[in-house]
């Protein structure tokens, strides 16, 4: 069967230096991305993440810091990663919580602009686990009747996380074949960043979800201590957060105005 699509559905994988979005650096990146006229087109490419990778890391993914060394840098192929992207919904395998956040600082930091905003997130291991409480090995073997071989390397993965997201749609009589129900099933909780330290409430209003001001709304908190503002910009928090933040501090400029 073939994914019911409006636009370009970008399934990748990240392999990592360790699983610190705002600490850890993309080592391997590979995308499969499908057109709606059922057209595939990949991009797989490694890069020198100008930090070391984590023993833990290379113990998974079989890639060392020598292997490299004359790699590019993430910045130096972010342009080409966000034009392969361009106007593509995106799915992965754990990607809410951790593909997609950390690409988004990777390419906040190379100074290149995509609004995640605007896509259609899926992410295939929230859903397994809704139905079936699995890992991706074995949610290949059961989606797929596969063994999966080459398990994390960035392209396997991927190869495996469009595959099982197929295999998701034909097994389940309410999962519809459809872009925006399955970005919907992919959420545990309506996030405003990725990292879900902003989150919606049932007004459908921004609110902080930690800390001392944890259930209330953004704007609120801005007007009342202002300074607050300020304590969470220069705080350890990913830039994507920032940047949500910033926005929604910008918003309320505007409305003044």
């Amino acid at each position: 069967m073939n994914l019911n699509l409006k636009r370009p559905i970008a399934f990748f994988d990240l392999e990592t230096t360790g699983l610190d979005i705002v600490k850890d650096r993309i080592i391997e990146i590979s995308i499969l991305k499908i057109s709606p006229d059922g057209k595939e087109e990949t991009y797989t490419r490694r890069v020198n993440p100008t930090i070391p990778i984590s023993k833990e890391a290379s113990k998974i993914t079989g890639i060392v810091d020598d292997d490299l060394k004359d790699m590019p840098t993430f910045k130096e192929v972010a342009k080409e990663v966000a034009k392969f992207i361009e106007n593509c919904d995106l799915a992965g395998y754990n990607s809410n919580k951790f593909d997609v956040p950390l690409l988004a600082e990777e390419l906040l930091r190379a100074d290149v602009a995509v609004d995640f905003s605007k896509r259609k997130l899926i992410d295939v291991q929230v859903i397994y686990h809704k139905k079936e409480q699995r890992t991706l090995s074995a949610a290949y073997e059961f989606y797929c009747n596969k063994k999966l071989k080459n398990a994390h390397s960035a392209e396997a993965d991927t190869f495996a996380t469009y595959e099982i997201l197929k295999g998701q749609v034909e097994m389940y009589d309410d999962l519809e074949n459809d872009i925006d129900s399955l970005s919907k099933i992919s959420y545990h909780n309506r996030n405003v960043d990725f990292a879900g330290r902003i989150v919606y409430n049932s007004k459908d209003e921004p609110v902080f979800n930690f800390g001392k001001y944890k259930g209330k709304i953004v704007t609120e908190v801005l007007e009342k201590d202002p300074g607050y503002f300020g304590w969470f910009l220069n705080a350890d928090f990913p830039l994507y957060t920032k940047q949500v933040l910033s926005r929604i501090k910008l918003s309320m400029t505007q409305k003044v105005k």
